[in-house]
């Protein structure tokens, strides 16, 4: 199971899912996408290289609430 987890207002708040992941948060803590399974599909292989883009676009929005 995939665990996000972000800092909102001084307050730690965990996401299982990437549809619930915040527009605005203070900070990214934790980024733990779902694993790849053993066994595994190229569909498999095209979901995980989403998660590389995904950590971008998260690390993008937290520098942008520093500014």
């Amino acid at each position: 199971m995939a665990e996000f987890v972000f800092q909102i207002d001084g307050r730690e708040v965990t996401i299982t899912k990437w549809e619930d992941v915040p527009e605005e948060f203070d900070h990214l803590i934790k980024f733990i996408p779902d694993p790849i399974p053993e066994e595994h599909t190229e569909e498999d292989h095209e979901q995980m290289a989403l998660w590389n883009e995904r950590l971008q676009q998260l690390m993008e929005k937290e520098r942008a609430s520093s500014d």
